[in-house]
């Protein structure tokens, strides 16, 4: 199902060698001596262990459900407690196989979750919910405001994390492409009451940068059930400093001045740094409550509702010096771009209806919104011409009224009852995405005004897509389920509409253009076809095949950036994505565990690329955005658990995944380097990617936990150029390795202690990444 590669044919079976012979090797190590096997029939295996296991929790309910086709991976609240440091939800996924969270900082508001086979800039080609919420914001394809909206989930409101791996099931959208994420929320049966704090201080250490920098987090939890009526409200509240998130570099430095640091960028060219930027302060808080009240004994009505701010200061730090040794700018505007204010406030509701007689037909209905309510970035236009101060005029650029709305309906029809030979799930969809993202000019960027009269930018637009889908498992043998479906989806966009000036040094702005930008529309159908056969009980084997089509966000259409520390340019031409992807996944099952190894293939047309060159003397980092002809990400996926592995008291975890990925055509490149693209890497992906850790329970109340992540060298440029690592802008290898060591007091409360990074990997990924990382924590649960 993986096609020949362009490189050697001995290099890639010698790659698809060693995992067959480690499937081989790990399932005749792990398993116990099986008897003899009748067919069995096809059925959910529910592995159990005397201790919470990263990957024995049961089939994910949302795949049981829709009879769904895809890989999955799955970890219980209890497994994150004990094995992972968490204090972000995100961090729930740290050790998935094949999964990264670019997370660069607790809080952190721009986390995107890397796939198999795309990277941390591709916030659309994955989608991640909480219960009926889309928590990815599909109205931008970045990692910026594309990022999932993680805050309007407390840690101590998840009950459940799952991964469904590929675009194989009707159910979901194109963006399913890297894989869906399912976070399954708590609701209580009896009173409940959570109190948890959680503290981390990062030790970090470059150029001229070197601080211990703290996050302090409060949860709260309380809910109930009286009745047919439950209810579950969670609080959170977390103030965090960030170590720099960017450095302040020019090509030369600044005249009259003593200080900084000779370095290049990751093209090779002089990127002094000058200083350091987006020294962040963010205080955050997100309240939500869950209410669900049972109708009937077969039908539920939930609503959820969330509410999340956050107010951010960030600051710079300048590493020059004047003649008389005081602390300056030396003219580099760049240290505005990195000082700014941001306050947002932001609303989300659901609302569901669900059946669940488990008879010959089921349904649900959902409706679910985000809501900008109020969204305002302030920045200085410029600095001083001596000194290190910032001019008093400035930008403001918002995002309030930017909103999209999510609606569902769903049925599943069993057409001979509860087991037939046919399971007939099918739904309707329809989304919209609003973007409106004026910057305003301001003549004292730190004073209460919010907008004036004049406009440096402005950005609007409108996405709208409608989608039918149908889904037949149908169940051939006792041993033999054949998965049929198609997604029918029409998208438009229109409304779009960009206005940009030209300004002197000052900020005064010397002309206005206005674009309205043409409406696109397109129709796609997708198929999807999956065959599964479990020879025996310990064997599964499955083989899917799915088309899906990503359509271009309203962000990477219309939306000009020109604020903060990276400026973007919109595309209004861009086509749909067009993918072809295949998995061929074989699992193992044995006592407490199991190895699964899946072979992946997936070639895209029209791939939507962006990428970030340094522009000027001031190394100003722009995005463009384009199609690529055609790009292929052939893979091998090798994961493995198991609970008592060797000693009673010790678990186990890994995975390995190797990915080639290759950019195959591209007419449209162009280069004034004479560089060429075709047979480069696809930016953003990694070649290889390996989790493993072990868990040693020396006593029941003890876990104490030691795991480790690597990620192999990525570029950012589709013509490969950016070679040298350990810089700002670059994306390096990485090894990172964790402890954790968790003390119950009882099955509800405990105390935890933990270190990630404690190898203390200095690691850019465009951003320095933290340094090492010390994390205490403690819960109560009355």
């Amino acid at each position: 199902m993986v096609p020949t590669s362009r490189g050697p044919t001995r290099n890639r079976a010698l790659v698809l060698h060693i995992p067959v012979t480690l499937l081989a090797s790990a399932s005749s190590f792990f398993s116990t001596p099986a008897t003899a096997q009748e067919p069995v029939e096809l059925q959910d295996i529910v592995v159990t262990a005397d201790h919470p296991s990263l990957a024995s929790a049961a089939v994910p309910p949302i795949k049981q459900k829709y009879q769904l086709p895809q890989t999955s991976q799955s970890a219980t609240a209890a497994t994150i407690a004990e094995k992972i440091n968490i204090i972000d939800t995100e961090d729930s996924v740290k050790y998935f196989p094949s999964l990264f969270v670019r997370k660069r900082n607790y809080g952190d508001t721009q986390p995107t979750l890397a796939t198999r086979t795309w990277g941390v800039n591709s916030s659309a080609r994955s989608l991640v919910y909480a219960d009926d919420l889309l928590l990815s914001a599909l109205i931008a394809n970045n990692n910026t405001l594309g990022a999932p909206r993680w805050g309007l989930v407390s840690p101590e409101a998840i009950d459940r994390v799952d991964f469904l791996y590929g675009p194989f099931a009707a159910a979901y959208p194109g963006n399913s492409m890297g894989g869906v994420l399912q976070i399954t929320t708590r609701m209580p049966d009896k009173p409940i009451a959570v109190l948890s704090q959680n503290e981390a201080f990062q030790t970090f250490n470059r150029y001229g940068t070197k601080d211990t920098y703290r996050t302090d987090q409060t949860n709260v939890v309380i809910g109930n059930r009286s009745g047919d009526f439950s209810w579950f409200i969670t609080g959170n509240y977390q103030n965090s400093y960030s170590q720099p998130l960017s450095f302040i570099t020019s090509a030369t430095f600044p005249k009259n001045t003593t200080g900084g640091f000779a370095a290049l960028n990751k093209l090779g060219a002089p990127a002094n740094v000058l200083g350091a930027g987006g020294l962040l302060h963010s205080e955050m808080a997100n309240i939500s409550g869950k209410f669900a009240y049972d109708i009937t004994s077969w039908l539920q009505m939930t609503y959820q509702i969330g509410f999340w701010s956050n107010h951010t200061n960030s600051s710079v730090q300048t590493y020059l010096r004047d003649d008389t040794g005081a602390a300056t700018f030396a003219g580099q505007s760049s240290f505005a771009n990195n000082n700014y204010t941001l306050t947002e406030q932001h609303l989300s509701n659901a609302l569901s209806f669900k059946t669940h007689t488990g008879g010959v037909f089921d349904w649900d209905l959902s409706v679910s919104n985000y809501y900008f309510l109020y969204d305002s970035q302030k920045s200085p236009y410029g600095v001083t011409a001596t000194g290190a101060g910032f001019t008093t005029n400035g930008k403001i650029a918002r995002l309030d009224g930017t909103n999209w709305i999510n609606g569902d309906f769903n049925g599943i029809w069993r057409p001979m009852g509860p087991g037939s030979e046919h399971e007939i799930s099918f739904g309707l969809h329809a989304d919209r995405y609003f973007l409106t993202n004026p910057t305003y000019a301001s003549s004292v960027w730190n004073s209460d005004a919010e907008s004036s009269n004049s406009l440096y930018t402005n950005s609007r637009g409108t996405t709208v897509t409608k989608a039918i889908w149908a889904q037949d498992a149908w169940r051939l043998a006792q041993n033999v389920k054949f998965t049929l479906g198609g997604r029918l989806e029409q998208w438009q966009a229109f409304g779009g509409l960009n206005l940009a000036t030209n300004a002197t040094s000052a900020g005064v702005i010397t002309s206005t253009t206005i674009q309205n930008q043409p409406s696109l529309d397109a129709v796609r159908f997708s198929p999807k076809v999956s065959l599964n056969w479990a020879p025996s009980a310990e064997w599964d084997i499955t083989g899917s095949f799915g088309q899906a089509y990503r359509f271009p966000t309203v962000t990477e259409l219309y939306q000009i950036v020109a604020t903060g520390a990276t400026f973007s340019v919109p595309n209004p031409d861009l086509r749909p994505e067009n993918v072809l992807s295949e998995e061929l996944a074989i699992v193992r099952k044995f006592d407490s565990g199991h190895v699964r190894l899946s072979l992946f293939n997936e070639n895209v047309s029209d791939a939507i690329i962006a990428q970030t060159s340094f522009l000027g003397v001031s190394q100003t980092p722009t995005t463009f955005t384009m199609n690529v002809d055609a790009i292929r990400n052939s893979g091998v996926e090798l994961a493995a658990q198991k609970d008592h592995f060797i000693f009673d008291e010790v678990d186990a975890f890994g995975s390995v995944t190797y990915v080639d990925s290759r950019i195959l055509q591209d007419a449209g490149w162009a280069s004034s380097t004479g560089t060429t693209v075709v047979g480069k890497h696809v930016p953003y992906v990694p070649d290889w990617r390996v989790t493993a850790g072990v868990t040693y329970h020396p006593t029941p109340n003890w876990a104490l936990t030691a795991a480790m992540r690597y990620s192999g060298k990525q570029y950012s440029t589709l013509d490969n150029t950016d070679v040298v690592p350990q810089v700002f802008g670059a994306f390096d290898s990485f090894i990172v390795a964790d402890v954790r060591a968790q003390y119950k007091l009882s099955d509800q409360t405990w105390i935890n202690l933990g270190i990630d990074n404690i190898n203390n990997d200095k690691y850019t990924l465009y951003h320095p990444f933290p340094g090492r990382t010390f994390t205490f924590g403690a819960r109560v649960q009355f």
